[in-house]
């Protein structure tokens, strides 16, 4: 059968697999502990290392797929 439609998947490392889950929680654990350490910059930076796992669950929810 020539013309195969479907790609074999790619191989990844464990590396590979953990990388992004593992930034994104360290992301939150930044977040939650600068929002309750202090005020002010502390504020700052848990609403945005908390704002961003949100944000990219909202983008890949919202993108379109590919068929």
């Amino acid at each position: 059968m020539t013309g195969r439609r479907f790609h074999s998947p790619r191989r990844q490392t464990l590396g590979q697999i953990f990388l992004v889950p593992l930034v994104l929680g360290i992301l939150s654990t930044v977040g939650l502990i600068s929002a309750l350490v202090g005020d002010g910059v502390w504020d700052g930076v848990s609403w945005i290392t908390l704002g961003i796992p949100i944000l990219l669950c909202a983008y890949f929810l919202l993108k379109p797929r590919r068929s």
